[in-house]
């Protein structure tokens, strides 16, 4: 008997990808199923955003993996604030950021920052693995200050708690702004010499850290490699080009003194 279902020519492209595409039509409208697909995936995204980070779980399972974590808030008071004065989520809560600079110690060569950000499904699913990927990839000799997970954080957060670390680099693992098809994707930005005041151009960002997107593993050499080559040049941003996909990672025996210009 002949199938009386025409076989689609756009089937198998829509089954390597999540993109929404070909997504036919009934009468004048789309495909119910389509409908619902589309609702779903809204739902999620806005879900996405306004779900608060579990911090609680978050350090327990760092400390779990013997990192040596600390708690910080940006100056937006509540998710409606964040979202309306974006200002707000870059700059460190007063009483935290004076508790990080008396928690301070000698300088440090890197700070870690997690950050809710638009989503805190990525910080709560992607942080821990991504961080287990990277650890071992970082120099030996790297001087890291405690982690600090922050809540209602927007990226440039992190320059304040670099600064208040003396770090020579700061780099902010963040929840994204949803998409349809990726309400949990982390992006990590890397900052040298971090201080208030640093604006974009002077970052790299890494996007799309995710099973689905980038594998924690080669989200880990990418940063690594920029960890490396932002100490040795002294810079990051639109003057350091991702050449990591050229590079090999040099052993702890060789690798280049964390010294850069200036040092």
């Amino acid at each position: 008997m002949r199938d009386p279902v025409t076989h689609s020519p756009w089937a198998d492209w829509r089954s390597a990808t999540p993109a929404r595409l070909a997504l036919g039509r009934a009468g004048a409208g789309m495909p119910t199923d389509e409908i619902l697909r589309f609702g779903w995936a809204h739902a999620m995204a806005r879900d996405a955003i306004h779900a608060a980070l579990d911090v609680d779980a978050l350090e327990v399972a760092l400390r779990g993996e013997g990192w040596e974590v600390l708690r910080a808030r940006s100056r937006a008071t509540d998710r409606t604030a964040y979202l309306r004065r974006p200002d707000l989520g870059r700059q460190l809560d007063d009483d935290d950021a004076q508790a990080l600079r008396t928690r301070a110690g000698p300088p440090v060569d890197l700070s870690l920052v997690i950050g809710d950000g638009l989503s805190s499904l990525a910080a709560t699913r992607h942080a821990l693995p991504l961080l287990s990927a990277l650890r071992p990839q970082l120099p030996a000799a790297l001087r890291l200050a405690p982690i600090v997970i922050a809540t209602q954080a927007r990226v440039a957060l992190a320059d304040e708690v670099g600064e208040a670390f003396g770090a020579r680099m700061a780099v902010m693992l963040i929840g994204e702004r949803p998409g349809l098809s990726s309400p949990d994707s982390l992006g990590l930005y890397i900052t040298h010499a971090p201080r208030r005041g640093r604006h974009d151009a002077e970052r790299n960002c890494i996007s799309n850290v995710r099973p689905e997107g980038l594998p924690y593993e080669a989200a880990a050499f990418k940063l690594a490699w920029f960890v490396r080559e932002a100490l040795r040049r002294g810079l990051t941003g639109v003057a350091l080009k991702d050449e990591s996909a050229s590079a090999v990672l040099a052993s702890e025996n060789s690798t280049p003194p964390l010294e850069g210009p200036g040092s």
